[in-house]
């Protein structure tokens, strides 16, 4: 089991970024107002943001990446490490990262790459940006996570069209030697990757125009095409109700700690059944565990900084808090971990405009 700890790591600050444009799903007219209603109820998605066409992830997180910067006062010559955790990237080639570092006026002496994650991405980028700055060279480094998944969604899709959103972070990472470590567990089990996948245009299925663009009838109101995301929700639901539970409580019982160690469990926000399984299954307070699935829906590896900063803001800005973060599904991948936050900078939610 991977479980390690990450020392001399402090968070900063978070930020996030959202689209402007809003989407209700009380006018989902592509099914019944009845089955409306029951959807919004079990997936627990009444609101989400919709990026316009052109409109990229990168663009969320350079907002969000910007405000943070000028609010925490940092000088952006000192910061020596960029990861960007999405699996909606710019381009094919080049990465991302790269794009980034230079729009925010990042030194050419700064580490910048993508990693291709997408809900368990902001747990794992979290283990990667302390693990490389613990060695205690690089001092400041930026966490630049999210999705624009609603672009690869079917209208005609109620699987998935009602349930994702975009979104874009930015999580501000320093190193100091008075923090407590971070706290992974982290695991994967690739035998599970088509039960989340977008099928088609990429090297495995190369986009052809006479099969990819074509859509077809998978069930009763659902129809998609090759670049849609094809989502699997029973596999899904029986792997995080398999996997989540125990993968949180071997991180606890490694580390001496109970749920009342705990201040906040975030998890990330796949739908209200799963969730609300998944904290009654651990037995957690409705106290504990902050949802923004309401306003936001699924925002993949923002999912859980957009969380802390709609639902949080006031704790983290004014408080020490001790964290468990938990993401999980498309890999499949999933992991958890354990942190504190000493009085970080948190901005109010930042919309992006066209």
């Amino acid at each position: 089991m991977a479980i390690f700890q990450v020392p001399n790591i402090n968070i900063a600050g978070i930020s996030a970024c959202v689209p402007e444009d809003e989407y209700n799903n009380n006018n989902y007219d592509w099914i019944s107002e009845k089955e409306r209603a029951t959807l919004i109820k079990t997936i627990g998605v009444e609101k989400k943001r919709h990026a316009k066409k052109g409109t990229t992830t990168s663009d969320l997180c350079y907002v969000a990446a910007n405000k943070l910067l000028d609010d925490l006062n940092w000088d952006r010559s000192e910061i020596d490490l960029l990861i960007f955790v999405s699996q909606s990237r710019d381009y094919i080639i080049p990465a991302t990262a790269g794009l980034l570092q230079n729009k925010l006026s990042l030194p050419k002496s700064c580490i910048a790459f993508d990693v291709s994650l997408g809900c368990s991405g902001y747990v794992y980028g979290l283990s990667v940006i302390g693990s490389m700055m613990t060695t205690g060279i690089i001092k400041k480094g930026l966490l630049l996570t999210g999705d624009i998944s609603t672009l690869n969604t079917s209208f005609k899709d109620k699987s998935a069209f009602p349930l994702f959103g975009d979104a874009g972070t930015a999580t501000a990472v320093e190193l100091s030697t008075s923090s407590t470590s971070m706290k992974f567990n982290l695991q994967t089990d690739g035998s599970g990757y088509e039960a989340i996948i977008i099928p088609d245009g990429g090297i495995r299925n190369f986009a052809d125009k006479e099969t990819s663009f074509e859509y077809h009838k998978i069930s009763d109101g659902i129809f998609r095409n090759g670049f849609n995301i094809a989502l699997d929700g029973i596999k899904v639901f029986n792997f995080s109700l398999r996997e989540v539970k125990p993968n949180v409580n071997s991180l606890l019982q490694e580390f001496d700690l109970t749920i009342d160690d705990i201040d906040y469990f975030v998890f990330h926000q796949a739908n209200k059944l799963m969730n609300e399984t998944i904290r009654k299954q651990l037995k957690l307070d409705k106290e504990k565990v902050p949802y923004s699935l309401n306003d936001f829906g699924n925002t993949s590896s923002a999912s859980i900084p957009i969380t802390i900063v709609t639902e949080l803001a006031k704790e983290v800005s004014s408080n020490s808090l001790t964290f468990l973060l938990s993401g999980f599904g498309v890999g499949l991948s999933w992991g958890s971990v354990i942190l504190q936050t000493n009085n970080i900078v948190c901005p109010p939610l930042l919309t992006y405009k066209i």
